[in-house]
């Protein structure tokens, strides 16, 4: 194959409604009769916003629900149930900063808390702290070691950190606990796959898409699986149930416009690569593929640009060195494509060592 579209893990934070949302305490009752002779009255009418908060939120009306914690909370500036909802609630209305304010205002109420730590793990992991998010999950690791949803977790973090052995064991121990998580399955074949261990990947990627035939990742992963193999017919309609599901996801329209391109379809392709940059200009994959667009519309300037761009992004992108070594070739650069060969070939990338044996050692 000559290039690698993107796998993506399955955050279930990613969209609402997954089978394990984001932690809730959906409750807070003050037992004053019980414990207090009187409750005052803003603790009480704290105790009601927030559960009119829990109901909108449930409702995914989360404007409402950030409005009726946010009264709690004015009402009671301790409520740290209210900060951890209220927190759940603009994460999914994409305000991850926020998300991540209050959940730290929820710990810093109750160092206990261990669903707020929970749930902060996620949006650090979501904002790119993987470093701050296993600090949170060690954390609480002695309260949610029988749960498969943390391991599963546990492991998306330790892929984000690159260290595959121990994301191979969390995703194991979360499968161990719960067979039928999907979520572990797909981003444990989304793990076997960048360690091309494919036989397995497919395994997993199958076994989920049995228990949930709508999952996104999953079905954009399945793609990846049959584009590797070089069927990109069949990998088509894969991508495409996922753009169906999560049409704006920008590595999925990263990916459908390679398969278009590998179907000789570039016009097709190129507004989905570009809606892809606009959604994420870091994404080094889809810059190589707006390169392999450039190369096969003949403006090798333009190609280059976009994979040097991939190399300083993500180095690691495979077949990165291979189509910037072609590219270099086409422009008379000799020199500057063996060596982009010869770095693809220390990568273990097969096409570039090719072209390096080929073009290169005899010169």
């Amino acid at each position: 194959m000559d290039h690698e579209a993107q796998t993506i893990l399955w955050k279930k934070t990613k969209v609402t409604g997954r089978i394990f949302p984001r932690l809730i305490r959906t409750v807070f009752i003050i037992h004053c009769s019980l414990i207090i002779t009187q409750c005052t009255r803003d603790t009480d009418e704290a105790a009601q916003f927030f559960l009119k908060g829990n109901v909108q939120l449930q409702k995914r009306e989360y404007r409402e629900a950030i409005r009726y914690y946010s009264e709690a909370i004015a009402k009671k500036g301790d409520f740290a149930d209210a900060y951890n909802n209220r927190g759940l609630a603009k994460f999914r209305n994409d305000d991850r900063e926020g998300a991540l304010a209050d959940y730290s205002r929820a710990i810093d109420l109750d160092p206990d808390f261990a669903t707020a730590y929970f749930n902060r793990a996620e949006v650090r992991l979501e904002l790119g702290d993987a470093t701050g998010s296993l600090g949170d999950l060690e954390h609480i690791e002695n309260q949610y070691r029988d749960s498969t949803f943390y391991h599963s977790r546990l492991g998306d973090v330790y892929t984000q950190l690159n260290r595959v052995g121990p994301a191979q064991v969390a995703y194991d121990r979360a499968l161990q606990l719960a067979p039928a998580n999907v979520e572990a399955l797909t981003n444990r074949g989304a793990l076997y796959y960048t360690q091309k261990a494919y036989g397995s990947a497919q395994q997993d990627i199958r076994r989920a898409l049995q228990l949930n035939p709508k999952q996104d990742a999953a079905l954009n992963n399945q793609s990846l699986l049959l584009a590797h193999e070089g069927k990109y017919a069949e990998a088509l309609p894969y991508v495409e149930q996922a753009l169906a599901l999560q049409p704006r996801q920008p590595y999925y329209l990263n990916n459908k416009a390679y398969l278009l391109l590998k179907l000789n379809r570039p016009a097709e392709a190129l507004p989905l690569v570009e809606e892809s940059l606009k959604r994420n200009e870091q994404n080094a994959w889809a810059h190589l593929t707006m390169g392999i667009y450039w190369l096969s519309q003949h403006q090798p300037a333009k190609a280059v640009t976009e994979f040097r761009r991939a190399e300083t992004l993500d180095a690691s992108v495979e077949q990165l060195y291979y189509y910037l070594g072609t590219t270099e070739w086409a422009m008379g650069h000799m020199a500057e494509a063996c060596t982009a060969w010869q770095r693809g070939d220390a990568a273990g990338d097969e096409q570039a060592r090719a072209e390096y044996r080929a073009k290169c050692k005899k010169r």
